[in-house]
């Protein structure tokens, strides 16, 4: 009986969908194991790293540049007028960072919009001649659990799509190295 059930769990993997069939792909699985999306999210992260750590390194010299500015105030430092010179030239730098922080995070947003488009076309086209050999009447994705909340294990075609995927890509890759 074990073995028959390892067997049979074993056949679960295999998708045994026929032509013609409405199977389906579970997303999260493709972009959490797809050799090309870990890598250009790898990629993405570190990009976002560094934006962040070189606006984090701008706000902390703003942040120093006013506390000084206020230190000198409060101790009588430095004439008004220097200091309403000092004060506009502060208001202007904290300008600058607000807008070259906020090109910054729309950078962030447009990186990873780039990469989701590209994990996105490279599944599509996949799947397009991935299809033409098999001939489903219609791939569905499900990520996060909808649109397919339960189906048949027979019908989930992800391992096989996913195997594929990462075949194209390492072969693509390897192609684009030689």
């Amino acid at each position: 009986k074990a073995e028959n059930a390892v067997a049979a769990q074993a056949d679960s993997t295999v998708c045994v969908a026929a032509q013609g069939a409405i199977v389906y792909v579970d997303l999260d699985v493709i972009l959490a194991r797809y050799d090309m999306a870990n890598e250009l999210s790898s990629v993405v992260e570190t990009k976002v790293q560094n934006i962040q750590a070189e606006v984090n390194r701008r706000g902390t010299k703003l942040e120093k540049d006013v506390k000084a500015f206020q230190e000198k105030m409060e101790k009588g430092l430095m004439t008004r007028s220097v200091a309403e010179v000092q004060g506009q030239k502060l208001q202007k730098q904290e300008q600058d960072f607000n807008v070259y922080a906020a090109q910054k995070q729309q950078e962030i947003q447009e990186e990873q919009v780039v990469m989701m488009n590209q994990l996105g076309d490279a599944i599509k086209t996949f799947l397009d001649k991935y299809n033409e050999e098999k001939q489903y009447a219609m791939i569905l994705t499900n990520q996060g659990g909808a649109p397919v909340i339960t189906g048949d294990a027979a019908l989930n075609i992800t391992d096989d799509v996913l195997a594929g995927l990462n075949e194209e890509y390492i072969k693509t890759k390897n192609e684009k190295s030689e």
